[in-house]
């Protein structure tokens, strides 16, 4: 009969038919990286992700690192699927997917603002040349209007959402988070930025259709992806919230065409606009 000796220390031996041994007496179960029980404890779910937002302080910047940690591609691929109807429906599960982020609103927002700004400062330019082509065309920077914008876009892409999320909260409805609900918002007004360059045209009517364009796209994205949390609520009456959605929606589109793209010639181009333009300001 043969033995084999075993010596009560760290070091590995092998005996018949290459059998191990190894002490765990002075690792720590605890540990993320101690040795071998770390991917025991890892696969039965014993060991806590410090990656999740859920092992930080609301308050600390590590709480909200993961919502910006996405890459061009998905950004790209969010704001432009949301101009894309049939996609609406199946927006939260597809294309949100693993994870709503919050670069990609933040940028779309701040981005809105600068468009929005230079854009109609441009607007403003091409029609006071328009009116008197005899003099130097000079853009005039009004930086009010760079105000405006920012409490509009932000109010509406961010104090909406998440005012609306804590409504239902409170109504008893959780099928969504809030990261979910501002991410729908904020890639929700991707399509007002191609529009506000297109605005630049001096065609009332041409104006007209692209922020209408623009308010039935945002609108029915909002809508398509909204009124399904709101359905899921016992209280039918919490349904009605979605008309009051609209009826905001509209509000910001026609704020966004009056305040920052009523600039026009003199001599208007095409058909007169319904509302009264104010006068333009070399």
């Amino acid at each position: 009969m043969a033995y084999v000796s075993i010596e009560s220390d760290d070091r590995m031996e092998e005996g018949p038919e290459g059998l191990q041994f190894q002490s765990f007496l002075d690792s720590d179960p605890r540990a993320p990286n101690a040795g071998g029980n770390a991917g025991v404890n890892a696969g039965r779910g014993y060991v806590q992700d410090r990656s999740s937002p859920g092992s930080h302080g609301f308050w600390s910047f590590e709480y909200f690192q993961p919502y910006f940690d996405v890459d061009t591609k998905t950004v790209f691929r969010r704001c432009y699927m949301t101009m894309f109807p049939p996609s609406a429906t199946s927006y939260l599960s597809t294309h949100l997917s693993p994870g709503a982020d919050l670069y990609g609103p933040f940028w779309t927002l701040t981005t809105l603002i600068f468009s929005l700004f230079v854009c109609s400062s441009l607007a403003s330019a091409i029609a006071s040349w328009l009116s008197n082509p005899d003099a130097a065309a000079i853009i005039a920077y009004d930086f009010g209007l760079i105000f405006t914008a920012v409490g509009l876009v932000y109010s509406y892409g961010l104090a909406v959402p998440i005012l609306l999320w804590f409504a239902l909260r409170y109504l008893g409805v959780g099928e969504w988070s809030v990261i979910e609900a501002v991410a729908l918002w904020g890639y929700g007004q991707f399509v007002w930025i191609p529009v506000s360059v297109l605005c630049v045209i001096p065609i009332p009517l041409a104006r007209w259709i692209l922020v209408g364009v623009a308010f039935l796209l945002s609108g029915y994205f909002l809508v398509a992806n909204v009124y399904p949390v709101l359905a899921s609520a016992d209280a039918k009456p919490v349904r009605l919230i979605i008309i009051l959605l609209v009826l905001l929606h509209a509000g910001i589109a026609l704020s966004f065409k009056i305040l920052f793209f009523s600039y026009y010639a003199v001599r208007e181009i095409g058909v007169p606009d319904p509302i009264t333009a104010p006068p333009v300001t070399l």
